[in-house]
């Protein structure tokens, strides 16, 4: 990843835009799995995402980052609607598609897309390429303009493919090629917000830039929109205008880049900060923060703040009050925490 490290803050996808009108607002978004079994005799539920709210404007790319297990991908699949949220509203383009579903849900869907994370496991081995990014534009009954061939053509020639290997099968390809072609499938009915789930965690470093650029290119190309979820720190800085941390089901803190990395409120974006490498500030580096403990089950999260358990700032109104995601932190952005941080990230 040297090439984004060195990369300077400006030179990600477009600094903030003027205003425009939310092209996704998610509210107090719920999506709880039960858990039946001789353990759970009276019924429980994994907690995945527990009360979620944020917004995405047209062309621009919110980052969603957090450890894994804290509900970033439960998000994104309930975003474009993969899995039925438990409660809250899904808004895209002013319209509520909660709980849509078959037929009503299809238009939506040409509109709204999603890259996987596993380049290997997202794409059917039986099928040739050509058919893998056709499909979307058959199962909605697209006929474009040339051909069916001619438009896939196009599209591996978009994503840096050669067009004549239309006809090869996924095994064919490596990791950062097959995950070409899930972009490329991605884009064949012309999306308006992509969700993209960890697109580059499961690729060689080396490969990882590439992805990541052809993703700001075709941002800037096509004015998409991005939910881009990811736990790598310095791909999401290079990549999206705006970050929400998510622990334990719930966003902590949201913020544009600069607020989230240059002064940073909650303590665990804190923790999360401290643990990117390489990083100095003013030619020392950077104090490590070690959380003590281990992320608690949502199963049974704790009361009050979720991150109490291993935040060293804790007393006794986290453990019986909830802080909401209204206080302010010291560069503007809102942090549900108690006990906010105040200065810059030493």
């Amino acid at each position: 990843m040297t090439e984004m490290q060195n990369a300077p803050a400006g030179a990600a996808v477009a600094e903030r835009k003027p205003a425009r009108e939310p092209l996704l607002i998610v509210e107090n978004l719920v999506k709880h799995f039960p858990v039946r079994g001789k353990l759970f005799r009276s019924g429980g539920a994994v907690r995945a995402v527990d009360g979620v709210d944020f917004t995405v404007a047209p062309g621009e790319s919110l980052g969603l980052v957090g450890e894994s297990g804290c509900g970033k991908t439960t998000t994104g699949r309930a975003v474009v609607r993969l899995l039925e949220p438990t409660g809250g509203k899904i808004v895209f383009e002013g319209r509520d598609i909660t709980h849509l579903r078959g037929g009503a849900l299809r238009p939506i869907r040409q509109d709204l897309q999603i890259i996987f994370q596993d380049p290997y496991s997202s794409l059917n081995p039986r099928h040739t390429v050509g058919r893998i990014v056709s499909m979307p534009l058959q199962v909605n009954g697209i006929k474009p303009p040339g051909g069916m061939r001619k438009r896939v053509q196009e599209l591996l020639e978009i994503v840096g493919l050669n067009p004549e290997h239309y006809n090869r099968f996924p095994h064919e390809f490596s990791g950062g090629q097959r995950q070409r072609i899930g972009v490329a499938r991605a884009l064949a009915l012309r999306p308006k917000l992509i969700v993209a789930d960890e697109p580059v965690s499961a690729l060689d470093v080396s490969i990882q830039a590439q992805i990541v650029n052809l993703l700001r290119g075709l941002q800037r190309e096509f004015d998409l929109a991005f939910l881009f979820i990811a736990h790598d720190l310095a791909v999401v800085r290079h990549f999206s205008q705006r970050i929400a941390v998510m622990y334990l089901g719930k966003i902590v803190e949201i913020g544009d880049r600069h607020q989230i990395y240059d002064t940073p409120a909650h303590p665990y974006t804190r923790a999360l900060l401290s643990a990117v490498p390489d990083i100095e500030v003013l030619g020392t580096a950077r104090e490590r923060i070690r959380l003590t403990g281990d992320v608690p089950t949502p199963l049974n999260p704790p009361s009050g703040c979720r991150f109490r358990t291993r935040c060293w700032k804790a007393q006794e109104i986290c453990a019986t009050k909830e802080p909401t995601l209204d206080i302010i932190g010291p560069a503007g952005q809102p942090v549900a925490c108690h006990f906010p941080e105040s200065g810059p990230l030493r």
